[in-house]
C-alpha cells in the first residue's frame, strides 16, 4: 500500500527532474553570488564571480526564451553566451593559477604554463571530434553559428583540461605557495576540477555512444536519447554539488585571517 501511494505521488508530481535540478542550480548560483559579494570574495576572484553570473544569465535565458521566439534567434543568443562563457572560463583558469602560484619565480611559472598548455592542446587534438573542412565552409547556411558553436565547445574542453591539470598541481604543490589546505583558492579549484572531470567523462561517453550506437528502431533511438539525457543530468548534479561546496567554503574565512583571529583584550 505504501509503495502504491508513493508511486501515485510521483506520477502526479508537477515538476520534471530537469525542472527541479534547474531550480536548485539557479537558486544555488544566486546564493553563491550573494556570498561572493557579501563576504567580499568577489574582489579577490572577479573573473570567477563574473563566470558564475554569466552562467546564471544563460540558465535564465534558456527558460524564459525557449518557445517564445524563433529557434534560430534563440540559438544565436545561446551560442553567443556560450562563447562568452568559454572566454570567461579561460580567464578563470588564469585567475586561479595566479592566485595559487603567483608567488613562484617567473621562470618556473612560465615553464609550468607552457607545459600545461602543450599537454592540454595535445589531449584536445586527440579527443576530437574534428569536422571536415567542407562541413565548416563559410558559404554554407548558418556557417557562422557553426563556427561560433565549434569554438565555444573546443574552448570549453580546453578549459576543462587545464582545470584538471591545475587541480593536480594545486593538490601537489599548493601548500608550498598560496593555495594550501583550506584556502579559498584551493577550494574553488577543487570544485571546478571535479566538475571538469565529470564534464570530460560525459562528453567522451556521449561521443562514443554517438559513434558506436546504431539504433534499429524508434524505440531504440528514444532509449539512446534517454541514456544521454541521464548523463547530462548527472553532470548538472555534479555542478549543483560544486555550487553548494563553494557556498559553504567561501562563506567561512580562511584560517589565519583577521576575522578568525581571537580579539586581544587590553588590560
Amino acid at each position: 500500500m505504501r509503495g502504491q501511494i508513493k508511486g501515485a505521488m510521483l506520477n502526479h508530481f508537477p515538476f520534471t527532474m530537469n525542472q527541479v535540478i534547474w531550480t536548485i542550480t539557479f537558486a544555488a548560483e544566486l546564493t553563491l553570488l550573494v556570498v561572493l559579494l557579501g563576504r567580499d570574495r568577489a574582489r579577490r576572484y572577479p573573473w570567477f564571480t563574473t563566470y558564475i553570473a554569466v552562467i546564471g544569465i544563460k540558465l535564465l535565458v534558456e527558460v524564459l526564451l525557449t518557445g517564445r521566439m524563433a529557434n534560430i534567434t534563440l540559438q544565436t543568443i545561446l551560442i553567443s553566451l556560450a562563447d562568452v562563457l568559454a572566454v570567461m572560463s579561460l580567464l578563470v583558469v588564469v585567475e586561479l593559477a595566479w592566485q595559487a602560484f603567483g608567488s613562484a619565480r617567473r621562470g618556473i611559472l612560465l615553464g609550468w604554463t607552457a607545459a600545461l598548455l602543450v599537454v592540454a592542446a595535445l589531449v584536445l587534438v586527440m579527443m576530437g571530434p574534428w569536422p571536415q573542412a567542407k562541413e565548416m565552409a563559410w558559404n554554407l547556411p548558418l556557417a557562422k553559428l557553426r563556427w561560433m558553436q565549434f569554438l565555444s565547445e573546443k574552448a570549453d574542453v580546453l578549459m576543462n583540461l587545464l582545470m584538471v591539470e591545475l587541480g593536480l598541481l594545486t593538490a601537489i604543490f599548493g601548500s608550498d605557495f598560496k593555495a594550501g589546505f583550506r584556502t579559498h583558492t584551493q577550494k574553488i579549484v577543487i570544485g571546478l576540477s571535479v566538475f571538469s572531470i565529470s564534464t570530460l567523462l560525459v562528453r567522451q561517453t556521449v561521443h562514443i555512444i554517438a559513434k558506436t550506437a546504431h539504433p534499429q528502431s524508434r524505440v531504440e533511438l528514444e532509449q539512446l536519447r534517454t541514456h544521454v539525457n541521464h548523463l547530462m543530468l548527472v553532470n548538472e548534479v555534479v555542478f549543483m554539488v560544486a555550487l553548494v561546496w563553494w557556498i559553504v567554503c567561501l562563506w567561512n574565512d580562511e584560517p589565519g585571517t583577521a576575522q578568525n583571529e581571537p580579539e586581544t583584550v587590553e588590560e
